[in-house]
């Protein structure tokens, strides 16, 4: 496989969805069919050299060979978790470093389902206050080749233990292991839309992953226009990460709620949820981080059974994971257990998640452990903690 830095001069395919394809083999001299055959070859068989693309003529593959690559983003690190849980560290262009992190059922079957957490960002702008990656603050966007790429080495890792070489892999016995994606790595996917989308598209596309719509889910804090403009675009499964039942106390924990209150946010979910277009989804997912003593009280549930009066939502209440010098601990599991039930009673399908992969820092809002702070807001965190500790002696 090529490394990136050689690829520079050459267009990378990894990324491009079935029209961008079409177009780039135009602009070859090239019937726009050849599109449908690569990408098919680069997701259903992961081969990355065109050599090997037998049904391409030879002309072709010179061509290609010339012009273009396959290039997922460079692997540097990765740990896998005893309990199943693998992550990644990939090196992007720039040098910048993203995680990402697959995570299996509890199980144990090896057909079960394997749910890739996938980055959109460097990095962070929304500085949610319970988040880790909030805290390294934000680079730039990753490129659709380098959202993609995630998912193209997530299902290369079960094909070769070393998935920088996949030289000895046969793939016509290439299988895609991964069941179900979520946007909620590292990023708010829709302040990257256009990468975001079309990666998404590729992921759903039959000639690509072929995933079900209902196994790709996208995940907003709350960016109000551009969840108008996703009901528009693309038919995906949507979570919200809500953290809050009150403009109050979101304001302090998801800070883009000053800007797009939760009237509008709810606004937008219901017209996600009860679009004129049949194919749209039937709920949306609430993801709720229990923080102790800050919004998981009982009348913090009974304002939040208000808040979702009208919208259908499955609620997913997430145990705070800590992070060094975070101001919250979580809630304990009686805590969670005596707010769930509120909600269970109000008649919302209510779930609480597993934490996994913690002992690699996996888990929910821990991926930053390993990327590189090219922003002053890390710096500003640490002020801040020395400042708290001074003033607590």
């Amino acid at each position: 496989m090529k490394l990136v830095d050689e690829a520079q001069a050459k267009t990378n395919l990894l990324g491009m969805t079935q029209a961008q394809l079409a177009d780039y083999f135009k602009s070859l001299g090239e019937k726009p069919f050849r599109a449908t055959q690569v990408i098919k070859w680069i997701y259903q068989h992961g081969v990355t050299d065109f050599e090997q693309m037998t049904n391409l003529s030879k002309s072709l593959r010179d061509k290609l060979s010339l012009n273009a690559c396959v290039t997922p983003p460079k692997v540097i690190h990765r740990q896998y978790s005893d309990d199943g849980t693998r992550k990644w560290v990939f090196e992007v262009t720039g040098g910048s470093l993203v995680e990402t992190v697959l995570i299996p059922a509890d199980d144990n079957k090896s057909n079960g389902r394997k749910t890739l957490c996938i980055s959109s960002q460097v990095g962070c702008a929304l500085d949610c206050s319970f988040c880790s990656t909030g805290k390294q603050g934000f680079e730039r966007d990753l490129t659709a080749a380098e959202i993609i790429g995630q998912l193209w080495v997530a299902n290369a890792s079960y094909m070769s233990d070393d998935n920088d070489s996949l030289e000895a892999v046969d793939h016509s016995a290439w299988e895609n292991h991964v069941t179900n994606v979520v946007m909620m790595g590292m990023g708010e996917p829709l302040l990257n839309y256009k990468p975001v989308i079309g990666s998404m598209e590729i992921m759903l596309s039959d000639h690509a992953y072929g995933l079900s719509k209902r196994r790709v889910t996208l995940s907003t804090s709350g960016v109000v226009p551009k969840m108008y403009q996703l009901a528009q675009d693309l038919d995906v499964a949507l979570a919200i990460s809500l953290h809050a039942p009150n403009d109050e106390l979101r304001d302090e924990l998801v800070p883009i709620n000053k800007k797009y209150p939760l009237s509008e946010l709810i606004a937008v979910a219901k017209n996600y949820v009860y679009d004129v277009n049949p194919r749209h989804k039937k709920h949306v997912t609430i993801e709720y981080v229990m923080l102790d003593g800050v919004n998981d009280s009982d009348e913090h549930a009974r304002q939040l059974v208000a808040l979702l009066d009208g919208l259908p939502s499955k609620i997913n209440l997430i145990p705070f994971n800590p992070f060094p010098h975070a101001p919250y601990d979580k809630s304990s599991n009686n805590r969670i257990h005596a707010f769930s039930s509120i909600l269970s009673e109000a008649g919302f399908v209510c779930t609480i998640r597993q934490t996994r992969g913690d002992d690699i820092d996996a888990a929910c809002g821990q991926l930053v452990g390993q990327v590189a702070d090219r922003t002053r807001r890390s710096a500003a965190w640490q002020q801040s903690i020395k400042a708290r500790e001074n003033a607590e002696l």
